[in-house]
């Protein structure tokens, strides 16, 4: 099993960066390299607890679905979602939110995954999979700090007038 820990600061009030993170429509904007889109359970708007969402998108030049739920929701500092089905043998995304000064927020992913197929798998997470994973947060979270540092016309359209910090 290999674990990912990205920090990202952000300079905006933690309540947005909590909804960005939960906004299906910015992660489907972030991901528009894979084309991965939402195509069941949440495929729009703010997920929240106990909901699920599966993801449809390209990677590795194979289309992949991954569905995930929302099993620990503690708004606004920490969420993570789960592997319900997908290629990975597990794959648990922790989301950590931490007021810094003013109006900073520091947002630290903690990504575990397991590929599957034994030794092969192993050598895949290792050689392809944890850079692979580590480059799409990265991008990611991006995203989510341009939009929550934009703009409020641009934030509000991803997290909805519930954000308004």
């Amino acid at each position: 099993m290999e674990t990912i820990i990205v920090v990202t600061e952000i300079a905006a009030p933690i309540e947005r960066c909590f909804l960005l993170s939960l906004s299906i429509d910015l992660h489907m904007e972030s991901a528009a390299a894979t084309a991965e889109r939402a195509i069941a359970g949440v495929t729009r708007g703010i997920i929240g607890p106990g909901e699920t969402v599966t993801w449809r998108g390209r990677h590795f030049g194979c289309m992949l679905t991954h569905e995930s739920r929302i099993t620990k929701y503690d708004r606004p500092h920490y969420f993570q979602d789960v592997m319900v089905r997908g290629a990975f043998r597990s794959f648990e995304h922790n989301h950590f939110f931490e007021r810094g000064k003013g109006e900073h927020t520091l947002m630290r992913d903690e990504l575990r995954f397991e590929a599957p197929f034994g030794l092969v798998g192993r050598v895949a997470e290792v050689l392809v999979l944890r850079r692979y994973l580590k480059r799409f947060l990265i991008a990611r979270n991006h995203v989510i700090r341009t939009t929550a540092e934009g703009p409020e016309a641009e934030w509000l359209r991803f997290t909805g007038p519930e954000a308004d910090v």
